[in-house]
């Protein structure tokens, strides 16, 4: 892990280079990519996807975050496939990462997983229902990983300012990062208000847009979410346009046969087609100034 010193010297976004130069709009740094499945399916799968993600990336010299959980702890029924544990789904983990060289996240449940989860994860996630719960937020601060909160479907953007003053009070130089994944809009739905993504950026904090999650239909299915897959690349480039730091997307090769979120995940074979439209879009912004510095 990083040592208090040595953090304090580098960006919060990317964490390698100098921090006056984390600004991405100044250095013209394309939109990083978080990605993967929901859950660890199986080593096989997990690996077999990370490194097509990362051919694609690489291809388009795109900074590739590999994303996948270990427990899904909130599925809406208890018949749900959570995933292969802590233990097994870190050696997962570890293994993408040694085979591919990929940073990972993942998400973090209770103040008892951290540590551990901190061992493998470049990115420790707080998942949006437990954006609010000071220790598991403080914990992961502590361990001088990237802390990323989602913000919860319930939360204004606004009061998100609290969860970021919680990681920096426990840490004040942890690279904290904030995502949008969608608001409650009635029951079973949830909307993007993509004014948003710029009040969460006044905390000072990279912004991330979840793509995949924010076309959830939370509950819609019975026993388990649906989707409306069909706007994906509608809102990836709608983010792009809003100026976000990393687009998260949940990806599947077959999503019908994924075992968690299959409803709203991006099939595999659009994936080159979306990410060649978020650089052409971001892109096209590259020759106007920026409306704030």
């Amino acid at each position: 892990m990083p040592a208090a010193g040595a953090a304090s010297a580098v960006c919060r976004v990317c964490r390698r280079r100098p921090r006056q130069d984390c600004c991405r709009r100044r250095r013209r740094e394309p939109v990083f990519l978080i990605a993967g499945p929901c859950v660890i399916e199986s080593e096989a799968h997990a690996l077999g996807l990370a490194a097509e993600l990362a051919r694609r990336a690489r291809a388009r010299n795109l900074r590739l975050i590999f994303k996948a959980s270990y427990d899904k702890a909130n599925r809406s029924s208890v018949r749900g496939f959570r995933g292969p544990g802590l233990a097994e789904g870190l050696r997962v983990l570890a293994e993408v990462k040694r085979q591919h060289g990929l940073e990972i996240l993942t998400d973090v449940h209770q103040v008892s997983e951290v540590a551990a989860a901190a061992e493998v994860a470049d990115v420790l996630q707080i998942p949006a229902f437990l954006c609010r719960q000071t220790d598991l937020i403080q914990a992961a601060a502590r361990t001088g990983r990237i802390v990323n909160i989602k913000k919860g479907q319930f939360m204004a953007p606004w009061d998100m300012k609290g969860a970021v003053e919680k990681a920096r009070a426990a840490r004040p130089e942890v690279a904290v990062w904030l995502t949008e994944r969608g608001s409650s809009f009635g029951y079973n739905n949830l909307v993007v208000d993509m004014r948003s993504l710029a009040v969460l950026r006044d905390f000072g904090a990279p912004v991330i847009f979840d793509v995949t999650h924010s076309l959830q239909l939370p509950g819609a299915a019975g026993d388990k979410s649906g989707g409306t897959p069909q706007f994906i690349e509608v809102l990836a480039r709608a983010g792009a346009a809003a100026g976000v730091d990393g687009l998260f997307l949940e990806t599947h090769e077959d999503p019908p046969q994924a075992l968690s979120d299959g409803a709203n995940a991006l099939p595999l074979a659009r994936l080159d087609g979306l990410l060649d439209q978020v650089l052409a879009v971001e892109g096209a912004l590259a020759r106007f100034k920026p409306l704030r510095a």
